[in-house]
């Protein structure tokens, strides 16, 4: 993986900044993996050149940084951002259509999945700030709890592979599994409690 090489490569020459600047254009939708530029962070960790709980931290603010800038972005400007040549690259009317049907039918739910679709993950946050569903603290609420997801698997992983690169290389293709996975475990986690809750509150 070339790219994953090149990002060890720049980050173990200049750290946690050129980690957090690269999450933030990951935000903005430039082509450079999120899941890669966060394994990276963790490798140079591993390598001594960092402490691997601040690196979580940084990707943490990073990721949030940078998605929040799209939301603001969205919602400064409204429908008027697709005029932006960058942004309408991204976010084509067809595909602006697109998330809003989707909004329609899952409703804010869409910003805690977006952040697991990276096709997608920009294009609906700056929908989301461009149509005023939802106010800023939710939203970054809801990217935040899918954040502390995503951003410590990714992070720890580069950690624990940095000198062990088959290894690493095969838990990167089985990675974004494993995090859905998690997720539908903490969905049912929370599912259940939500039921016992409810029963006590019926047995009372």
């Amino acid at each position: 993986m070339d790219i994953l090489n090149n990002l060890v490569d720049v980050f173990g020459h200049n750290g946690y900044i050129a980690v957090f600047i690269a999450l933030m254009l990951c935000g903005a939708g430039i082509p450079l993996p999120e899941d890669l530029t966060l394994v990276a962070g963790g490798i140079i960790t591993g390598l001594g050149y960092g402490d691997v709980h601040t690196m979580v931290c940084v990707g943490m603010a990073g990721v949030l940084v940078g998605d929040s800038t799209m939301f603001l972005l969205g919602r400064h400007f409204g429908g008027r951002i697709m005029r932006v040549r960058l942004v309408a690259r991204l976010l084509t009317p067809e595909r602006y259509a697109k998330v809003q049907e989707k909004f329609e039918r899952y409703g804010n739910r869409l910003m805690f999945v977006a952040r697991f679709l990276p096709g997608m993950r920009t294009a609906v946050f700056i929908t989301a700030g461009a149509t005023h569903r939802v106010g800023f603290f939710r939203f970054l609420l809801l990217d935040g709890m899918a954040a502390a997801i995503s951003v410590p698997i990714w992070v720890y992983l580069g950690y624990f592979g940095a000198h062990n690169h088959e290894w690493l290389t095969m838990w990167i293709h089985r990675g974004q599994t494993g995090i859905w996975l998690a997720i539908a475990a903490a969905l049912a986690v929370v599912g259940v409690l939500w039921w016992r809750k409810r029963k006590t509150a019926r047995d009372c």
